[in-house]
């Protein structure tokens, strides 16, 4: 029993506890992936018609999920008017888009400053600092967001710029419908 007590010690000062769990998370996801009743389980939200295409909005913006919620939008474009799929699609990014910044800046980006800053972080962090990179980050990480590319790089770009949490919210709305919208009519042209 006291084992357990110092393990759970050691786990709530470990440093690194929420870049470990993104980690762990992400490696079950990939071995799980192709599992039948996961797709099942997308599908099944797909199958709610434009609160679904909400609900694929939030999957949509994951590198776990980016693939299967992309083939449930194609399937709701069958049935449903695209440019309202993209609308509540991109609505649902928002909110995925949201967590995701969130659980970036506030849990991984704190653990993981203390290193880069140990390591020469100092030029690391002035450099983003430059009026080039200034531009550049918000650019890049948009261009991210808008294309089927997973969004977690794109965010972690924007959350490194000074965009107000406002201005981040209506930038993943438009980029993301934008971009699904954009998905959706290239794969039903094929």
């Amino acid at each position: 029993m006291e084992e357990l007590a110092n393990l759970n010690t050691r786990w709530k000062h470990w440093q690194f506890k929420n870049t470990a769990l993104l980690i762990v998370s992400m490696v079950i996801f990939f071995l799980f992936v192709g599992h039948p009743a996961l797709q099942d389980a997308i599908k099944l939200i797909g199958s709610f018609g434009y609160i679904g295409a909400f609900a694929v909005g939030i999957l949509f913006v994951s590198l776990f999920t980016v693939a299967p919620a992309a083939v449930v939008l194609y399937f709701l474009a069958d049935y449903l008017n695209p440019l309202l799929i993209a609308l509540f699609a991109g609505l649902g990014a928002v909110v995925g888009d949201y967590l995701i910044l969130k659980f970036l800046k506030d849990r991984v980006f704190e653990e993981l400053k203390p290193l880069v800053v140990k390591n020469g972080g100092d030029t690391f962090l002035k450099l983003f600092k430059t009026p080039l990179f200034g531009w550049l980050l918000p650019f890049v990480g948009a261009v991210i967001i808008a294309s089927p590319l997973p969004d977690e790089i794109g965010i972690g770009l924007l959350g490194a710029s000074k965009l107000k949490n406002w201005q981040f919210l209506m930038l993943s709305f438009l980029l993301n419908s934008v971009g699904i919208f954009m998905v959706i009519i290239a794969s039903r042209s094929f």
